[in-house]
């Protein structure tokens, strides 16, 4: 995608009008600050040496099958950068006939405009944006501990149907 970042959603929610749009890199620090921000992630990240995160972004930003996008809000009080992200995958396999599949990872909402329906509206776009890609069905995993995860995406459609399982090297 390179450093233009480019509008993918322009809607307007409870208190303000919320966008969507591929990140760039100087998204980067409120994309980890997003990460970071709960029990969960601030376990994982480690904020000392930025390369390791800035080579993933450069990875994912230059590989056509990866989208990282984030979301910004423009309320009464101005405009509140980075507020929400997510990374969308897109994997070809040869199970279902040959089908692709698409990933969702990283799903975040800043804890302050959670219940506005951002996540709905992010995981709505890709949806539909893995349809448009040929993607015949969207998976995700979410942690074990994070239950109002697992009952949002219950809500809006996805099935617990694998388990899923995780080696860490």
């Amino acid at each position: 995608m390179s450093e233009a970042s480019r509008e993918l959603l322009r809607t307007d929610v409870d208190g303000g009008t919320f966008v969507l749009r591929n990140a760039v890199s100087a998204d980067l620090p409120d994309i980890l600050r997003l990460l970071m921000a709960d029990s969960v992630g601030v376990t994982r990240e480690n904020l000392v040496q930025m390369d390791p995160y800035r080579e993933a972004f450069t990875a994912i930003d230059t590989d056509p099958a990866h989208q990282l996008v984030v979301g910004d809000f423009l309320g009464i009080d101005g405009v509140m950068p980075t507020v929400a992200t997510f990374q969308l995958s897109v994997i070809p396999g040869l199970s279902r006939h040959g089908s692709w599949r698409s990933q969702i990872e990283a799903v975040r909402v800043s804890a302050d405009l959670r219940g506005k329906g951002l996540g709905t509206l992010m995981i709505q776009w890709a949806i539909d944006e893995s349809r448009r890609r040929g993607c015949s069905m969207v998976q995700l995993t979410t942690d074990k501990s994070r239950t109002d995860a697992q009952r949002f995406y219950g809500q809006l459609g996805f099935a617990g149907s694998h388990v899923g399982m995780k080696l860490i090297l």
